[in-house]
């Protein structure tokens, strides 16, 4: 099976042979208590990488985004959801919402519909709240812009980066298409700002289940000494710190080569498409357009009967169904051709046979 529903987009999967042994995979007792052997030195890395003043460590984006918005709904706040932005922030602003903190919808992207909504009510801080890329779209968010619209209120602007980290970083190099190191959507946009909250997984480029909070030394300690989870949950396990440990060590050796791999599969792909692509993008998220008639359920099925595997999705923001292929650092390039041969086969046997149940398809 060619798989193509991976996030693992710089191939890193950390088999336990490649892991550091460690003395106990959890201590029993929660992260308010003591952290466990490594936890501060990797808190400074990350925090050095995404360019924040300090980060600290989750179990997952989940956690981190309840205990943000928990604490958020202490203050007079009003949050500001921009309309595509991933489901698990979004159920962190729903704890919120549930406490009577008014939770309002802005258009995809769209700073100016935004400073024009915030003209328009009271004087309570704004909490701006948006994905940090959009792979659906294929955009950036405008980060100053968003940031520019909170500072204006004395608000905050919550960015949640995890499809950013570990494949935009500093722009400058030609070499680099992504940018360079993989600090994310901050490092992108030589973005520093004290009003900046960033929340990342580990889990998709450097393929580590744990997560982590990034922003101003004040704004990180005050979550640390209002965080629930720090003291009813276990913090991320040995194994987990260690794979985040050694993510972060192959990122500084050849992250970048790692990239520009990436984005010679990326390219290669979409020179094949030219007619089916959904975005203007080199994101390792190929959204395809397809043509009138075509089923995007109908493509993903054939597809998975000649051993090809896609993602079948909904668009956040049309509605309607749609198909992406997610490639990575590991893929092949006759892997790319392979998958894109069969695609554009089952298109072009299927507008010239529209109706019929059989199909001629080339096998892999």
């Amino acid at each position: 099976m060619l798989d193509f529903t991976s996030a693992l987009y710089l191939g890193f999967e950390h088999a336990s042979c490649t892991l550091p042994g460690w003395a106990s995979l959890t201590l029993g007792k929660p992260a308010a208590l003591e952290a466990l052997p490594g936890t501060l030195q990797l808190q400074r890395e990350l925090a050095v990488l995404t360019g924040c003043e300090r980060a600290l460590l989750g179990s997952s984006t989940l956690h981190l985004f309840c205990d943000l918005f928990a604490m958020l709904a202490k203050w007079n706040v009003e949050i500001w959801i921009d309309e595509a932005t991933y489901p698990i922030a979004r159920w962190g602003t729903d704890r919120a919402a549930a406490i009577g903190v008014p939770v309002r919808m802005f258009p995809h992207h769209n700073a100016a519909a935004l400073r024009r909504a915030l003209g328009t009510v009271g004087a309570a801080r704004p909490v701006i709240v948006t994905d940090g890329y959009s792979p659906v779209r294929g955009t950036h968010a405008p980060l100053a812009d968003y940031a520019s619209c909170a500072a204006a209120g004395n608000g905050l602007l919550i960015v949640d980066d995890t499809q950013a980290l570990g494949i935009f970083g500093q722009r400058g190099e030609p070499m680099a298409p992504y940018g360079s190191g993989g600090g994310g959507s901050l490092r992108y946009f030589s973005l520093r700002d004290p009003g900046v909250v960033v929340l990342s997984s580990l889990a998709k480029a450097f393929g580590v289940p744990v997560a982590m909070l990034g922003g101003s030394q004040a704004f990180v300690e005050g979550f640390r000494e209002s965080s629930a989870t720090l003291v009813h949950c276990s913090p991320p396990s040995a194994a987990a710190l260690s794979a985040a440990q050694r993510a972060l060590e192959m990122n500084s050796r050849f992250g970048d080569a790692l990239r520009c791999r990436l984005a010679e599969r990326v390219l290669r792909f979409r020179r094949r498409l030219p007619d089916l692509l959904a975005v203007r993008s080199l994101f390792p998220v190929q959204p395809l357009r397809l043509p009138a008639g075509i089923s995007a359920r109908a493509l993903n099925q054939a597809l998975l009967g000649l051993g090809i595997s896609s993602v079948l999705h909904r668009d956040p923001i049309a509605g309607r169904s749609r198909i992406s292929f997610l490639l990575t650092a590991r893929h092949l390039l006759s892997e790319v051709d392979c998958a894109v041969e069969n695609l554009t086969n089952f298109i072009r046997i299927r507008s010239r046979r529209r109706g019929t149940k059989s199909l001629t398809l080339s096998k892999l």
